[in-house]
């Protein structure tokens, strides 16, 4: 009985001298980790008499203590040392304006990058804990702006599926250019780096909403992309597309093309 006062007494006493030193029990998360607030994070920037070398992405905050060469002073990122400076890691502007978590502004494909980082942190270095501020409130639950956040990486990575899929059915042309001879554009089964047991002919692509067109080979036979199973279709492929228009000057079913200069 002794002994089970005696630790009481000693546990309260470590929790009372723990206290007294300003541990706060709320600041450890349940799953592991520390909540960190703007001006504690400031002082690990890896400067002589500091306590460490962190930085944080999208709220996250990690220990790159590892990177030192590439974070500490002196390192061509050290900018992003000791803050939350998300935006950057996506635009590289490291001025004290582009320094910053703000990133609202920035489009899905441009969050999908922000995404890609805070994957590559998450492999490389340690998770240290959660930033108070933007992207997490006092207790560690995600912001309003971390669920914007999110949902822009969603729309980026659907985006970005759409794109994969576009390219596997319209692969961009090999393209070369002189002087003298003006732009060639050709196709074959290996061009823009998609592999297919088709060759296809050079077209001009015009995707909704973007400006300009670029040059894709297109399939000439077959049923159209979306209708593999149809078996009525007019065995041209994906020729009369209408986002598609043909090369002026050239044969319609040529695989290659010359536009003089």
């Amino acid at each position: 009985m002794w002994r089970g006062a005696a630790a009481a007494a000693a546990l309260c006493l470590g929790a009372a001298c723990l206290l007294g030193r300003g541990f706060d029990p709320r600041a450890w998360l349940p799953g592991g980790g520390r909540l960190l607030r703007a001006a504690e994070l400031a002082r690990y920037r890896g400067a002589e008499g500091e306590p460490g070398l962190y930085l944080a992405l999208l709220g996250r905050v990690f220990d790159v203590q590892r990177g030192r060469r590439h974070y500490g002073p002196g390192g061509a990122y050290s900018g992003l040392s000791g803050k939350d400076a998300t935006r950057a890691f996506v635009t590289g502007d490291f001025s004290p304006t582009g320094l910053v978590d703000d990133v609202s502004e920035l489009s899905p494909l441009e969050m999908l990058a922000v995404q890609s980082w805070l994957s590559f942190y998450s492999s490389n270095y340690v998770f240290v804990g959660k930033l108070v501020g933007r992207f997490y409130d006092e207790s560690g639950a995600p912001t309003e702006a971390l669920r914007q956040a999110e949902a822009a990486i969603e729309e980026g990575l659907k985006f970005k599926a759409e794109s994969d899929q576009r390219k596997q059915q319209f692969p961009p042309c090999n393209s070369e250019w002189s002087s003298a001879g003006g732009s060639r554009f050709w196709c074959s089964k290996q061009s823009g780096g998609v592999n297919r047991d088709w060759i296809g002919v050079p077209r001009k692509l015009y995707v909704p909403g973007s400006r300009g067109s670029r040059c894709v080979c297109v399939r000439t036979t077959g049923p159209p992309s979306g209708q593999l199973d149809s078996p009525e279709h007019r065995d041209r492929g994906d020729l009369d597309n209408p986002h598609l228009e043909e090369y002026e000057g050239c044969h319609p079913l040529a695989e290659w093309c010359v536009l003089q200069a």
